[in-house]
């Protein structure tokens, strides 16, 4: 895939606007990006001319972003560059689109708090097994005497004791304060 890739930094310059499609929320807004070159003459910062972006979130990140962004606020985009030529009233016109990744404010101008969201559906939010670590635990079950005492079983899959890291994005401390099921999977919101 020959994907364009961009990190723009720049203001949202019209809010957010989020629609359901039936692939999922899609959330657009205008982007400015604004350069500022340093002037040798005047001894200034000087601003360059500002380029106008169309930035589209799909998804968890169109929801998010929908509850996150406001006009005027310092963001730092990456994503995919599209550029489209359309015909409008008789003139052609380019458009420059990013489909973004990854979209979070920037720091330089302000701080900001991350509150991590509970999503309905955990099938979004799950790692997919990998099925040679689930085979060498019920291999070490497998080498135990079956009674709970033999090596691995305080520490396969079925132990009720500290969970299995399923999540590795999650600290231990993280995931220890999780509900666990009988699986020993944590079983609450992330």
């Amino acid at each position: 895939m020959n994907d364009t890739v961009v990190t723009l930094v720049g203001n949202a310059a019209t809010g957010v606007d989020y629609r359901e499609t039936p692939t999922g929320g899609v959330a657009r807004f205008r982007f400015a990006v604004t350069p500022r070159r340093w002037d040798r003459r005047n001894s200034a910062w000087t601003d360059g001319s500002t380029s106008f972006y169309t930035v589209c979130a799909w998804r968890n990140l169109g929801a998010n972003l929908t509850a996150s962004v406001n006009v005027g606020d310092p963001l730092v985009v990456h994503g995919r560059l599209r550029v489209r030529d359309e015909t409008l009233d008789g003139q052609r016109r380019t458009f420059v689109d990013i489909d973004a990744v990854s979209i979070g404010h920037d720091l330089t101008w302000g701080t900001s708090a991350f509150k991590r969201v509970a999503r309905a559906n955990t099938a979004l939010t799950e790692r997919p097994v990998d099925m040679s670590a689930a085979a060498s635990a019920a291999n070490a079950a497998a080498v135990g005497d079956g009674s709970g005492s033999g090596s691995g079983a305080d520490t396969g899959p079925g132990a009720v004791g500290k969970p299995v890291h399923t999540q590795p994005w999650l600290s231990e401390q993280d995931e220890s304060a999780a509900p666990v099921g009988a699986a020993g999977v944590p079983t609450g919101p992330l």
